[in-house]
């Protein structure tokens, strides 16, 4: 495996394949001096002393080692592999990375054309290679994909079945962003969603005596035994026999008491798409204020009298009535001095009404054109709001968070203090209120309501930034939500625990970028369909559509026999509509038959080499499933 990339994803996902998938790794990054600081990745779990010392005596060999003692940037709990120093991964870097024999190559480096360039040479190089990207762009990534997959198909001579390397591609922005989003706000549910799939993972409270708690589709996790304390370990990735349990047996949840579980539940959504905002033509409503458009609403009623009281005086037609009262109101009929006393004072009258509607039409102007401006200006945050949420950074997280708290309708008001930042004009096209300036100064939170705000997004890319925030923030709110986007694994935990013993009845989550997105970046790499991640406090949960051939876990096996508590479960069962009651799914309705995944599937199905299902599984467990060393008799 080749890991190329100038920011932290890079070294936690090398960690990543070293100590989950143990897999021979070449770290490729910028020499010490442009270098990022490592992440601290957090330490090995479910490793013997004997292994990790000998780890880390061969990492300290290369002159890696990290500092903590756990699995750092290039460290891990198995797996060996080398670094390499290259400010940009150019031909010859990348065949002395050995791209020509590697099985899989990522490129996560901060810029999307860094990563397509060197894309097309790998490619060029080897085209067997299992090719994975970090794009921001999303349409130009589903373009690479396409061009990449074809360009392997052509040079192995053959079509795509051909064995022909497959390329992913991948944003670390939109893997974070539910998980961000979701977090910030009460009773929102984690979610994965992909080509139509959407699961959510519901946290739910520990049943009341005589109550019986709903599964869902089936239960994917314990919370931590100690949720409820200040003091308790919830926060860390390595919490023991009280940490969280994922994928737990029924025997396990049964014997669980005062514990909170997370259930897995399916949404549909059968309504039409949500239509992208965007600063068009204002409505009617927000192009004049109320003031203006009572007056113009007055001057019309006192046309209409006008000319109702012209056809009743001369006799004319309400249309010709209509038409003379409008030339006497723009001053521009013949004067009525040879007609009766009464047309006499209505033309007067028409005429002092047309004097006070040169005032209301130059107001109308002037306000329109102010409101067309303003569509294309950044909002502030109205007077009265409240019960929103506060998201400070519109840098690349911040955008795709900022997106999906929109899609939910859920009042936002963002803080940046760089106005050319990327998503200002993001922020403009949704007309999201922003406030600019440094959050670390004296007014600017109060600026965005932070006092009567639900919760506050810490998102920024500076550590120290986002905690001066919170506390700033919680001095002033103390049960405030709030969420840190922090950098390592350890400084979360500790400054989760403090956070959680100084606020015990305020809600406080860390999270990490890297930590939620490397998952899904080295599960691409092993060349599986991961189609997402939920954190269940701070561990993670990775959902993966998986061929059964070649898997004796799987093949030949019940989905009773195939489950393996802590490990993976098999939660559905891809099939055509025909196949539907082999499988032991009741007969589809008309409006069910385009759903191609059967879920709640009895146990006593036999998963056949033929079969494509859909399983949750750990990070260790998905590595000793489909890692290629374990295919190869490796324990693992």
């Amino acid at each position: 495996m080749v890991v190329c990339g100038d920011d932290g994803l890079a070294h936690r996902l090398a960690a990543e394949l070293r100590g989950v998938y143990r897999e021979q790794v070449t770290l490729v990054v910028p020499p010490s001096g442009r270098r990022v600081r490592q992440p601290v990745v957090g330490r090995a779990r479910a490793a013997s002393a004997a292994l990790r010392d000998m780890v880390n005596a061969a990492v300290n060999r290369t002159g890696n080692s990290d500092a903590t003692g756990g699995t750092g940037g290039t460290g891990g709990t198995g797996g060996t592999g080398r670094e390499l120093e290259a400010t940009e991964p150019t031909e010859d870097v990348l065949a002395d990375a050995g791209v020509e024999r590697a099985t899989a190559l990522a490129l996560v480096y901060d810029d999307d054309e860094t990563n397509i360039r060197a894309a097309l040479t790998a490619r060029r190089l080897n085209p067997r290679l299992q090719l994975v990207l970090r794009l921001y762009n999303r349409r130009l990534g589903q373009h690479i994909e396409e061009l990449l997959d074809q360009s392997a198909a052509l040079a192995s001579g053959g079509g795509p079945g051909s064995g022909s390397g497959s390329t992913t591609v991948l944003s670390d922005a939109d893997t974070a962003a539910p998980a961000l989003a979701a977090t910030a706000l009460v009773g929102t549910s984690k979610v994965v969603e992909t080509d139509g799939l959407l699961l959510r993972a519901v946290e739910r409270n520990p049943p009341r005596p005589g109550e019986v708690a709903d599964p869902g589709l089936c239960t994917l996790a314990l919370l931590s035994a100690t949720s409820n304390d200040p003091a308790g370990a919830d926060g860390s990735e390595d919490s023991g026999e009280n940490g969280p349990q994922l994928l737990p047996d029924a025997a396990a949840v049964e014997a669980a008491t005062g514990r909170g579980t997370v259930a897995l539940e399916q949404v549909s959504y059968s309504g039409p798409p949500l239509p992208a905002g965007r600063a068009g033509v204002p409505a009617f409503g927000e192009l004049f204020s109320r003031r203006l458009r009572w007056s113009l609403a007055g001057l019309a009623a006192c046309v209409v009298a006008l000319a109702v009281a012209l056809m009743v005086v001369t006799g004319d037609h309400p249309l010709h009535a209509t038409y003379v009262t409008l030339l006497d109101l723009f001053s521009i009929n013949e004067p009525a001095h040879n007609a009766d006393i009464g047309r006499q004072i209505l033309q007067l009258l028409s005429g002092f009404v047309g004097l006070l509607l040169l005032p209301v039409l130059l107001a109308a102007v002037l306000e329109a054109l102010g409101t067309f401006r303003s569509a294309s200006t950044l909002r502030k945050p109205p007077r009265g709001l409240g019960g929103h949420v506060v998201l400070l950074g519109l840098g690349k997280i911040g955008t795709r968070v900022l997106t999906r708290l929109r899609e939910m309708d859920i009042p936002v008001v963002c803080v940046e203090a760089d106005p050319e930042a990327r998503g200002m004009a993001t922020a403009r096209r949704l007309r999201v209120p922003v406030v600019l300036g440094d959050v670390t100064q004296e007014g600017v939170l109060e600026a965005a309501k932070i006092h009567r705000a639900h919760s506050l997004l810490a998102l920024t890319s500076v550590d120290t930034t986002n905690l001066e925030a919170v506390l700033y923030a919680r001095s002033v709110r103390s049960r405030l939500r709030v969420v840190l986007r922090l950098y390592d694994d350890d400084f979360a935990t500790a400054v989760y625990r403090t956070l959680r013993a100084a606020h015990p009845r305020a809600l406080t989550r860390s999270r990490s970028v890297t930590h939620l997105a490397a998952p899904s970046f080295a599960g691409a790499m092993m060349g599986r369909q991961i189609l997402g991640a939920i954190p269940v406090e701070r561990r993670v949960l990775l959902f993966a559509a998986v061929e059964v051939a070649g898997h004796p876990q799987l093949e030949g096996k019940t989905v009773g026999e195939a489950f393996r508590a802590g490990a993976w479960r098999v939660l559905a069962l891809e099939v055509s509509d025909g196949e539907r009651a082999a499988a032991g799914a009741d007969s589809p309705s008309e409006g069910a038959r385009e759903s191609r995944l059967v879920w709640e599937l009895p146990d006593t199905y036999v998963l056949r080499g033929s079969d494509r299902v859909v399983l949750a599984a750990t990070r260790r467990g998905l590595a000793e499933l489909l890692g290629r060393r374990a295919r190869r008799g490796v324990d693992v």
